[in-house]
């Protein structure tokens, strides 16, 4: 007679962790889609662009410190694979330069299929190369530093512990791939090749946050990929 209400439960807090966290995607969609505003406005409405601005740093600020909260509260709660702050030594900045050059090589196969044209060029990456042509300073500041921070938190840090919370080797193999495919299918916005592409960066970010459990080493792989996407 309890494994009826029991597994009731289970569904409305497995309903519940999903409306969560799509709502933090809701969320800082909503900042990119000000920033993007912003950069639309730059060349013809110069003083509008300015008040977006203004606008997209108070969000961004509430946004990164609630985002950050959530994460710890969720860590304080229930934290089975210890996540926190691991001490950077030099065999962990060797891992960490390690998984860059496998990110770096994605990146090298990536662009030498699309110059084969075998894939397309990301619709991503074109539209973030033309706002930055329009606004700068202030699309290079969000892409380069600010969004590696939010999207580590939210597509691994927060992800993970909602959905995949044991400490098992299958769980937290199957966490990666998944989040890494969200992570994939957020950029692209369909099922194609270029997918793939997207998911396999997102994959070495699932093992590194894994494997460290410290997302500040996810945010600094993330910070360097994106840097390098952008030069």
């Amino acid at each position: 007679m309890q494994k009826a209400p029991r597994g009731i439960m289970a569904l409305f807090d497995w309903l519940g962790r999903c409306g969560y966290w799509v709502g933090f995607i809701i969320i800082y969609l909503a900042d990119s889609l000000i920033l993007t505003t912003a950069t639309n406005l730059a060349s013809t409405q110069p003083a509008a662009a300015t008040r977006m601005i203004g606008i997209m740093l108070i969000y961004s600020a509430g946004l990164l410190a609630f985002i950050s909260w959530r994460y710890q509260k969720q860590l304080d709660y229930d934290n089975p694979r210890h996540f926190g702050r691991t001490p950077l030594t030099f065999q962990r900045f060797g891992q960490l330069i390690a998984l860059f050059l496998l990110m770096y090589g994605i990146q090298m196969l990536w662009s030498v299929l699309i110059g084969a044209h075998v894939l397309s060029s990301p619709a991503n990456q074109t539209a973030i190369n033309q706002q930055v042509q329009q606004l700068p300073f202030w699309n290079l500041a969000y892409t380069v530093f600010f969004a590696p921070v939010i999207e580590e938190l939210i597509f691994r840090g927060i992800f993970l512990n909602y959905f995949f919370r044991k400490n098992n080797r299958w769980l937290n193999v199957l966490g990666v791939l998944v989040s890494g495919l969200i992570f994939g299918y957020m950029h692209v916005g369909g099922f194609s090749w270029t997918l793939l592409m997207y998911s396999a960066l997102g994959w070495v970010l699932g093992f590194a946050y894994l494997h460290f459990r410290d997302v500040r080493y996810d945010i600094a792989l993330h910070f360097m990929n994106n840097a390098l996407s952008l030069l």
